[in-house]
């Protein structure tokens, strides 16, 4: 077991199979270190000592990383996050044939090409974009730690993330026949993503402890929310009444184990004392109730999947009398106004239509008031009445019936076409 000398002088053992071999490497390596004392060629880089790491083991340092500190405020990342750039990683590993940290130099055309390949599969733009985003992520990361010099990956082009498919707002109407076709627990899911606009993930992790009574809403936990912070999402009162009735009932649990019977259900994507029972596939199982309440899952306006109920809920907020800009955007959760409103946000055409009659209601033409009794005057003539003698005298006849006094015998017209009545 030889050992050498570094250009620090310190002392490390390595071990071959020949020893013959093993004390000629040493020798070269003094050679070196001492040739660096003095000055007569440059140290090692850090760098060249990182690039010989297997890729694997970057790989995992960096998922590491991640799931510590590597989220919004040092916050580690959510579980699903941390779950894809595992997979994108490993696919890229396997894609790329990626041995060591130095074989991603130079691969900036091979990655291209992957990518393009994606898109002709037929992957949406914002899918391509997660896998090309997971490299560029961990190189930038390498960058920073003096793992490389830069980014190989610097100067690739972004994709187009356009949504190629729209959700639409359900109407009141069709959340009716939902509520109407499905089964009580899918039910109260349903009910709870339409008044509260929670998505899946977040549905899934709500517990009885996170349900305030007091306050009528729900906390939410900055370690499974989207934008990685705590909030607190109000809801109706009869609704957080039948949540905590449900909870505390025996149903979530009944429901989970048949979950857990299932080849693969993982009881730790499970909170214990959930609030809620979400399926493992909300997606199928909304397709299932659609289809059972006649509504199609395909329409002018778009599509409907779990997440347009998030669509739906906003969209009920914006038409909601008397609500300002801010308070939607604080009901909905968004870092901006523009994502409420031009994202998420949908106009009815029916909606519009009442909009143009009420705004068309203030340039309407008056029609001419129309008078019993319209007196006309002429030049050098009497006053007369434009009512004729005969609906003069019943109309009097009326009114004194309906004074409870006796009229007349008689009833005497003057010249001027005055009625006159004797008491």
């Amino acid at each position: 077991r030889p050992r050498r000398m570094d250009n620090k002088r310190e002392k490390h053992f390595f071990t071959m199979d020949n020893k013959r071999d093993a004390l000629q490497k040493a020798h070269v390596l003094e050679d070196e270190h001492r040739q660096i004392r003095d000055g007569l060629r440059p140290p090692p880089d850090a760098v060249d000592k990182h690039m010989k790491r297997p890729f694997e083991e970057i790989a995992q340092e960096y998922i590491a990383w991640g799931e510590a500190q590597g989220g919004r405020g040092g916050r580690p990342w959510g579980k699903t996050h941390a779950r894809m750039r595992k997979t994108h990683l490993g696919w890229w590993q396997e894609r790329l044939g990626l041995l060591s940290l130095k074989d991603v130099e130079g691969t900036l055309p091979r990655v291209e090409k992957a990518l393009r390949e994606l898109q002709r599969q037929g992957r949406a733009g914002k899918t391509i974009m997660n896998y090309q985003e997971a490299l560029a992520a961990l190189c930038d990361w390498c960058k920073q730690r003096g793992y490389l010099d830069k980014n190989p990956l610097d100067g690739l082009a972004p994709f187009d993330t356009t949504p190629q498919t729209i959700r639409r707002a359900m109407t009141t109407e069709e959340i009716e026949q939902l509520l109407e076709a499905c089964a009580p627990h899918r039910k109260l899911l349903y009910q709870t993503a339409l008044l509260s606009g929670l998505r899946k993930n977040e549905l899934r992790n709500l517990t009885i402890e996170h349900l305030d009574q007091q306050d009528r809403g729900l906390h939410l936990d900055p370690a499974w929310t989207k934008n990685r912070k705590p909030g607190f999402q109000s809801l109706p009162g009869w609704l957080v009444e039948e949540l905590y009735a449900f909870a505390q009932s025996d149903e979530p649990n009944q429901l989970y184990a048949r979950f857990f019977n299932r080849k693969g259900a993982n009881r730790n994507e499970v909170p214990k004392h959930p609030l809620l029972y979400v399926p493992s596939h909300t997606a199928r199982a909304l397709d299932a109730d659609l289809k059972a309440a006649g509504i199609p899952k395909h329409g002018p306006g778009g599509k409907l999947d779990f997440h347009a109920s998030r669509t739906a809920y906003i969209n009920l907020v914006l038409e909601s009398q008397g609500i300002s800009p801010k308070e939607a955007q604080e009901l909905a959760r968004h870092g901006t106004l523009d994502l409420t409103m031009n994202v998420y946000g949908r106009v009815r055409q029916g909606r519009l239509a009442q909009i143009v009659e009420d705004v068309g209601e203030f340039l309407r033409p008056k029609e001419p008031e129309v008078v019993p009794g319209l007196y006309r005057k002429a030049v050098g003539a009497e006053q007369e009445s434009a009512t004729p003698l005969n609906n003069r005298e019943l109309h009097s006849f009326k009114m004194v019936e309906a004074a409870g006094i006796e009229p007349a015998s008689e009833i005497k017209s003057t010249k001027t076409s005055t009625c006159v009545v004797d008491l």
